[in-house]
């Protein structure tokens, strides 16, 4: 066997996160993993006539691979179909897009609308139907927790009036018990699935690799996809694997929804050992709610309308006997909980575990909770899961259906990664792609301005909770192998450690945030294969 390297990139500024050599200017790889670090004298013997050598002139910052915390690609490609609603800001600009938008099947779909489009209406169908000429209607909310239904799309599912679900969602009805065609969480939304337009295998199989290309043209290199989708995702990335290797490495958390029985639990422990060359099933995803626009999030106290207080597994009890099921046969497991009874519930939760449950479970998006909650984090040792670009979707001032829902005290708690990260919590970063962009410069500039880059004018939500630019890669790193179980082969550029490796043609760390948001990415390289030059 050959000792030289496959690739030596050289004149680089590598940041390594590695504490025992912070920076280099030259890395080698061979077989997918790093086998050198240092400058390109120091790297010389690795050098053989097969070596492709990469010189970056100087001129590019290499760090550890990015990773997306938490997205959805799979998944996300059914989701994000349609018409892509997501500048629409008011009714008047949903009806234009509507009446102009394409029919897919005899259909209108759509996706990304955004709460605050419907302003102080409730959202309903009565709005939309006078352009959409007759045609069923499906639109997927931003948040991927609600849809809106028109009549003929519920017609066509045969909702015709309320639903009684195993888990907390609703198809929300008027006074008369007519479906108003606002369907809250999945169970709800799931009655118009099987009637949906579908893109087919084919698509699906170039979609997902079109997607992640763009996704690596941004610098990512790997996620973790909170879905295993409809279950057939395994054998769907099987299928792709055969053609070519994935430009993303992808880990999968399939979901655990209420009711669940002993031979579930089992059968999410037997997925754990499905996995691809750049592709594993990894942990399992609970979620403790849904959504403050919703009215499903899990508060402590009421919201603006009365809601709020119920969790999504009707039974908490129940959720805790299966996190600690799956922990038991070594199962890591990822719980989405977005209010602060939700967030409580699930610390709790993993403070019976016991020590052994330390480092081995995480919440994901955590919008607003009290202060003294940051410290039960670290004391804990539960992973922090965040997505910086969520907060596009509030305003500084309150005037936002997530921020008014809440009222202004609890409002003020939003999104606190600050806190978290000062308390000495691990914070791991994405973008929970398709509810926000899945570019990842977004997230780690986002992550500083708390607003968007280049949104100049916009006033920064919470900006005491901003990241310092450190913070914010380590969060798409060192903290999200952390929260991966990945921390002794990922996160960092040191021997032994995966070459997924990411060059910026800034300083993630030092340069200006707004241009961090679309700074060219030079190179990508995911399991010491170059999936992207710049």
């Amino acid at each position: 066997m050959s000792s030289s390297a496959d690739l030596l990139i050289t004149g680089a500024r590598v940041r390594t996160l590695d504490p025992d050599r912070p920076t280099a200017s030259a890395v080698a790889v061979r077989g997918g993993t790093i086998v050198g670090v240092g400058d390109a004298d120091d790297l010389r013997a690795l050098r053989g006539p097969g070596t492709e050598r990469i010189d970056l002139g100087g001129a590019a910052t290499l760090t550890p691979g990015l990773t997306d915390a938490h997205s959805h690609p799979v998944w996300g490609l059914e989701m994000a179909t349609g018409t892509d609603l997501t500048a629409v800001r008011d009714l008047d600009q949903l009806r234009a897009a509507l009446a102009a938008a394409p029919r897919t099947e005899g259909w209108v779909i759509g996706w990304g609308l955004d709460h605050n489009a419907f302003g102080d209406r409730p959202v309903g169908h009565a709005l939309i139907e006078d352009v959409l000429g007759g045609a069923p209607a499906f639109l997927r909310l931003y948040d991927g927790h609600s849809a809106l239904a028109s009549s003929a799309a519920l017609e066509r599912a045969g909702v015709t009036g309320p639903r009684t679900f195993a888990q907390r969602a609703e198809v929300v009805c008027d006074p008369d018990g007519r479906p108003t065609g606002h369907l809250v969480e999945h169970a709800a939304m799931d009655l118009l699935t099987p009637f949906l337009p579908r893109p087919s295998l084919a698509e699906r199989r170039a979609g997902l690799v079109e997607l992640l290309s763009a996704m690596a043209a941004t610098g990512l290199t790997g996620a973790h996809v909170m879905d295993l989708g409809d279950g057939s995702v395994p054998a769907f990335l099987a299928a792709v694997e055969e053609d070519a290797d994935l430009p993303v490495r992808l880990r999968l958390a399939p979901w655990c929804m209420p009711g669940v029985d002993k031979e579930g639990l089992e059968e999410l422990v037997r997925l754990q050992r499905e996995a691809g060359r750049l592709w594993r099933v990894g942990g399992v995803k609970f979620f403790m709610d849904g959504t403050v626009e919703g009215g499903t999030a899990w508060l402590e106290e009421a919201d603006c309308h009365g809601q709020g207080t119920e969790a999504f597994w009707p039974d908490p009890a129940a959720y805790t006997e299966a996190v600690t099921h799956l922990h038991r046969a070594g199962v890591r497991t990822a719980t989405h909980a977005i209010g602060d009874a939700a967030v409580r519930h699930v610390l709790d939760t993993v403070e019976g575990l016991g020590d052994s449950g330390r480092l081995c479970h995480r919440v994901e998006h955590i919008e607003s909770i009290p202060h003294a909650v940051a410290e039960r984090f670290v004391r804990l040792g539960v992973i922090a899961s965040m997505q910086p670009t969520h907060t596009a979707y509030t305003r500084a001032d309150h005037t936002d259906a997530w921020s008014r829902r809440l009222g202004d005290e609890r409002a003020a708690r939003a999104w606190r990664c600050r806190d978290l990260r000062d308390a000495g919590a691990y914070l791991a970063l994405g973008s929970d792609w398709p509810i926000a962009h899945y570019d990842v410069r977004q997230v780690l500039a986002t992550a500083r301005l708390r607003r968007l880059p280049g949104a100049y004018g916009t006033e920064p939500v919470a900006p005491e909770q901003a990241l310092t630019g450190l913070m914010a890669l380590e969060g798409c790193t060192s903290h999200a192998a952390v929260a991966a179980g990945e921390q002794t082969v990922a996160g960092r550029i040191a021997p032994g450690f995966r070459a997924d490796l990411t060059a910026f043609g800034v300083d993630p760390v030092e340069s200006p945030a707004d241009e961090l948001g679309d700074a060219p990415v030079r190179l990508t390289v995911t399991g010491g294969r170059v999936v992207h030059r710049g």
